[in-house]
């Protein structure tokens, strides 16, 4: 019944998120002409050439690279980007005839931005996405470890923003997406990341693999075995050391307590993290 709950908890709060997410493009963004970057704005794009609605054009994309993400990381995992996509998607139709609540193109760049990051910050912290580009991300990163997920974020929306100059032919409206863009990315990076903090978890456990597998697989981060020592049973064991952004801290305890309930668990906050997914050592993102 508990459980029953919690995972009610989470739908009705992925539900909040996706409609913010798709107020954000049918009542500012979409109207204005404002190509927000991923899935998303390669719909808004391809509505010049279908006749077929941004929310529904947004879902058809989806659906081919829902299969693959399944497919890669398993219908549980993913169950929740879907519910959203749906959701999302299904709004954006909705919402459409009521937009645009502005028609001053900057303020419909700051606002639709803004609300995107809201959006999008209230899905991720429930363990879900809006699909798109974070899937894709998320394969290439399974196989290719040391490429910067920021960077590859960075590459598809630049892309997209760049075709919506040739499709549209209108330089202006480039430039009032990479505002989006910018707004949207940087909201989203101080709710969620804060001053670059990131939460350490020291795990004891007699299952150390299948929990740091799991954590790899669904959470894309790595960890790091210690070798330690029970100091009344003399019994050695590997400790798991892992870091995550402290969105994913939730997920994290939620995969350890489902591999192992009798594991133990210490939690503390790292004010800042160099490496991969983190800061370069000279200080700058990678």
């Amino acid at each position: 019944m508990k459980k029953s709950l919690q995972t009610l908890k989470q739908l009705l709060i992925c539900t909040v998120g996706s409609i913010i997410y798709a107020a954000a493009v049918s009542l500012f963004l979409d109207p204005n002409g404002i190509v927000p970057g991923g899935f998303t704005g390669i719909a808004m794009i391809l509505t010049r050439f279908v006749p077929l609605s941004t929310g529904t054009l947004t879902l058809i994309l989806n659906l081919p690279l829902l299969a693959v993400g399944i497919a890669s990381f398993g219908l549980k995992f993913l169950a929740s980007t879907a519910y959203c996509v749906a959701v999302s998607s299904v709004f954006m139709n909705l919402l459409l005839p009521f937009g645009p609540l502005t028609d001053d193109v900057l303020l419909s760049s700051l606002a639709g931005g803004a609300l995107m990051a809201i959006g999008l910050e209230i899905v991720l912290l429930q363990g879900a996405t809006t699909g798109g580009t974070d899937i894709i991300v998320k394969i290439v990163r399974k196989h290719f470890r040391g490429i910067s997920a920021g960077r590859l974020f960075i590459l598809t929306d630049g892309l997209i923003v760049f075709c919506s100059i040739l499709v549209f032919g209108n330089i202006d409206a480039g430039l009032y997406a990479a505002i989006c863009i910018i707004v949207s990315s940087s909201l989203m990076d101080a709710m969620l990341y804060g001053r670059d903090q990131a939460k350490m978890i020291i795990i004891i456990s007699d299952r150390p693999k299948e929990i740091s597998e799991t954590l790899m697989a669904e959470l894309d981060v790595g960890a790091t075995f210690l070798e330690g020592q029970g100091a009344y049973s003399g019994t050695e064991k590997k400790v798991i050391l892992c870091v995550v952004k402290k969105w994913l801290l939730g997920r994290a305890l939620r995969i350890i307590k489902t591999v192992d309930h009798e594991s133990f668990s210490i939690v503390s906050t790292a004010s800042e993290v160099f490496g991969e997914g983190y800061k370069a050592h000279d200080g700058e993102q990678i």
